[in-house]
């Protein structure tokens, strides 16, 4: 069978009912029902950007490498020439300081940083931080005299955040958290999912050689930071080294390195990033350096770097499938290969930018990542094991042709279009990755220059290959399974199963053969969990000198693998000189989107909850709308901002009944409110607007702002009136925190939130808007104690339960707090 005769066999398979939902769902427009509908957008839109005269020509091109096998990522395909202000752009890191807002040694602070990423979120990018440069806990504050709350609970804010965009839309914000192995706090990185935390992040350790060698020779080694410890910490041996950071505690590696795999092998996480070997082996080694990754690991990134993605779809490469004279056709993958390269680079000029800093650093450097996906499904329809040496060859030498094409394309685009800006000829050569290209390459990259600085990323490919190749094995991995049932996550925010089948395995009962059970498939159908994890290993070890960034690869386990063989995983990889892994063994914490059984069919919930109904857009007309001023006081001073929250009435069904309710709609920070200490304020009311928007829980977006933590002391701000009628002072952990309580008043008086902060039921919201039960009132005053300087009064103690205030003291015995004159137990 020759090309031609397979791809007509594979377009004779219907296609997957999941394939089709997840097209329509995530990537057809408009009025686009087909792939072939989505493919000529992404190529018209991209040849738009070329010379006029050639548009025709390369719209053409573009097309037949989409039909040959390419797949634009994710974001590309539903996005491109639509005029819509989304990102085309898969992966972004976001620097964050240890400033709470403005920059700090050249890093934004904290809270601005959350702004950055909030933004380029909303746009559809996922985004990387390094917390490392955040003091540790405990650590001094000196210019508030108090003691730092470390990075973990700042990643709560950053955490709340992403769920919050996650709600907005039917795309799901993705983070990837980083600290380094030797910060203070590393311990309490590993354990924060123990309970099922930081659902929104991905979370990984940055583990340096050093550590990996300490680990070896089981030896001691420092935990270290810039920032000075605190009294405590000094007091129980803190010390100062010759190179000026301070030395927090001294540690036992590999008991260190036993916590990190103990975690990840009960719930997948942290992973691991080997953050030397990204380093040594960046083209750009000369001009930056590289801290984090984008959420699923594939592309190592400096401050603001940022990268597209797209993939060769390995099975379109194979000839005559499941024969004897099974081939894969590497003439034509090079041909493919070198359109990809033009069409990624013009993405980069076609993409919407979240952040300007983000546009310089692209242009400056053009990073873009070619990859594969479908290798399980291409090496069975070859007839080859993936856990065999045989299959692992044929990987690599697939890896090294789509690298040599990558690199000549990128070199003749640069002969045509001009080298990327910061390319130095000497210092480029020099890197370690380039040094392994073949002699005429390097050459003409010394006499033309090269267009791209990185080329080549394998990402992750789940949807792309459901909706565009029939299911064809994720990226670098294998089969999941030949069939199984995948949990899809509707517009509702309900789920639905579907039954899903892999690409080779449909192609084989296609092309006549009989499947009557997975014990009579051929040799060649192996599944992930019928290989061991160095298998696994192996693999990425084959593929990963071909790769000029990283690979996303997830070793799966079964649940029951032993530990034993899993603890030195992970040390196998550094030896292996990997740049990152990732595992994955079931676990009652993470559960499983997989499953290879059938599962209990959850019902659909129709869009008839008038709380949860969507708005895509403000209708037109007037909506009500209460604007309140509020005041709080911090250690800095005395503050005022105003809030405004807008209401609309929403129509839907309840237990049969139509019904209409009001609920809030737009949450806004009037203009003209710009201070560094206030800009964080915008972000989050964008972002609880569109959790308003897409019918999530309001209330649960508040809870979860109250809890947020800062370093800068106690923020006083609002009131609570006892039962014998006196008003106390509120205290809050945070701005954050104070804004999220007195938005929660605001919706307490108009009667949609209970006064506790508790989502009112609808049959009450129902009857409060038809009855008019309920007015808004003008709020209290709110009694705010300063000092003479309007500063917030500094009352050092335990935090009293009741006001907030830190305040709470031992007077005669007896638990009592000196602000609010809450008492507590005695004795």
């Amino acid at each position: 069978m020759n090309a031609n005769e397979k791809m007509i066999a594979a377009s004779q398979m219907a296609p997957q009912e999941v394939s089709l939902d997840v097209l329509r769902e995530k990537y057809a427009k408009g009025e686009e029902q087909t792939v072939a509908d989505v493919r000529a957008r992404v190529a018209r839109a991209l040849a738009a950007l070329e010379p006029e005269e050639r548009r025709a020509e390369l719209e053409q091109r573009f097309l037949w490498a989409q039909e040959q096998g390419f797949v634009p990522a994710g974001r590309i395909n539903s996005a491109v020439g639509l005029g819509i202000k989304a990102t085309l752009i898969n992966c972004f890191v976001q620097p964050v300081g240890d400033s709470i807002t403005g920059l700090e040694n050249g890093l934004p602070g904290i809270y601005t940083a959350l702004s950055e990423a909030a933004e380029t979120m909303r746009r559809g990018g996922g985004v990387g931080y390094d917390f490392s440069a955040i003091r540790p806990l405990g650590s001094k504050v000196r210019g508030t005299q108090s003691r730092a709350s470390g990075p973990v609970s700042y990643m709560e804010v950053f955490d709340s955040s992403c769920r919050t965009v996650e709600s907005a839309g039917a795309r799901r914000g993705a983070q990837m958290g980083v600290l380094r192995i030797d910060h203070p706090d590393v311990e309490q990185f590993i354990a924060a999912k123990d309970n099922g935390g930081f659902s929104n992040f991905n979370l990984s350790v940055g583990v340096t050689d050093a550590f990996m060698e300490a680990v070896v020779a089981d030896a001691h080694f420092d935990l270290v930071h810039h920032a000075e410890p605190g009294d405590d910490q000094l007091a129980a041996g803190a010390w100062q080294r010759e190179d000026g950071l301070w030395t927090y505690r001294r540690v036992a590696a590999r008991e260190l390195w036993d916590r990190v795999m103990q975690s990840t092998y009960d719930h997948a996480e942290p992973g691991v990033l080997f953050i030397d070997r990204m380093n040594a082996e960046n083209n750009l080694w000369y001009c930056e350096t590289l801290r984090a990754s984008n959420p699923c690991g594939e592309q190592p990134l400096p401050a603001y770097g940022c990268c597209d993605l797209g993939s060769l779809n390995l099975t379109m490469f194979v000839d005559r499938p499941f024969t004897g004279e099974a081939s894969f056709d590497f003439a034509r993958l090079r041909e493919v290969a070198t359109v990809a390269v033009r069409m990624l680079d013009l993405v980069l000029d076609a993409t919407q930018w979240p952040l300007p800093q983000q546009a310089d650093e692209a242009h400056a450097k053009r990073r873009i990542g070619l990859g594969f996906l479908g290798l399980g499904s291409a090496l069975v329809m070859l007839g080859l094991r993936y856990d065999s040496q045989e299959g692992r060859s044929l990987a690599a030498d697939i890896a090294g042709e789509l690298r040599d094409a990558a690199y000549a394309a990128s070199v003749e685009l640069a002969r045509e279009k001009g080298a990327f800006p910061l390319f130095d000829a000497e210092k480029y050569l020099q890197g370690q990755f380039v040094q392994r290209l073949p002699e005429a390459l390097r050459a003409a990259i010394a006499d033309h220059g090269i267009r791209n600085s990185h080329l080549l990323s394998i990402a992750p490919t789940g949807t792309i290959t459901l909706a565009f190749a029939d299911n064809a094995s994720n990226g670098i991995e294998p089969a999941f399974s030949w069939t199984y049932q995948r949990r899809k996550r509707q517009p509702d925010n309900s789920f639905r199963s579907y039954e899903v089948a892999d690409h080779a395995w449909r192609l084989y009962r296609q092309l006549g053969h009989d499947v009557l059970d997975d014990a009579r498939l051929p040799p060649q159908f192996v599944t992930a969990l019928q290989m061991r994890a160095i298998d696994h290993l192996q693999m990425m070890e084959a593929v990963q000198p071909f790769v000029d960034t990283a690979i996303s690869k997830t070793v799966n386990v079964p649940a029951d693998y032993p530990y034993d063989d899993f603890r030195d995983l992970y040390t196998e990889a550094w030896r292996a000189g990997l740049k990152g892994l990732a595992t994955y063994r079931p676990n009652a914490v993470l559960g499983s989107v997989l499953s290879t059984t059938p599962v209990a069919e959850k019902p659909v919930l129709a869009d008839d909850d008038p709380l949860r109904k969507r708005f895509e857009r403000r209708p037109l007309g007037e909506l009500e709308s209460v604007t309140s001023k509020i005041e709080y006081s911090t250690q800095e001073g005395k503050k005022a901002v105003y809030l405004t929250v807008s209401f609309i009435r929403a129509d839907g069904v309840y237990e049969g009944q139509q019904v209409t309710i009001e609920r809030p709609f737009d949450f806004f920070m009037p203009a003209n409110q710009r201070s560094d200490g206030q800009q964080w304020i915008t972000a989050s009311m964008r972002l609880l607007s569109m959790v308003a928007r897409a019918g999530s829980p309001i209330a649960k977006a508040l809870a979860d702002m109250r809890e947020v933590v800062w370093e800068k002391g106690p923020v006083r701000c609002g009131y609570l009136t006892r039962e014998d009628g006196t008003q106390v002072p509120v205290y809050h952990d945070s701005e954050v925190a104070a804004i999220a309580f007195m938005l929660q008043r605001i919706l307490i008086r108009r009667g949609f939130l209970d006064a506790y902060g508790n989502q009112v039921p609808v049959p009450q919201l129902v009857k409060r808007l038809a009855e008019r039960q309920y007015s808004l009132h003008e709020l209290p005053a709110q009694p705010v104690a300063t000092t003479a300087e309007g500063m917030a009064a500094t009352t050092p103690g335990a935090k009293c339960p009741e006001c907030g205030a830190r305040a709470l003291r031992k007077v005669d015995g007896c638990t009592r707090c000196t602000a609010c004159h809450y008492m507590g137990g005695c004795g």
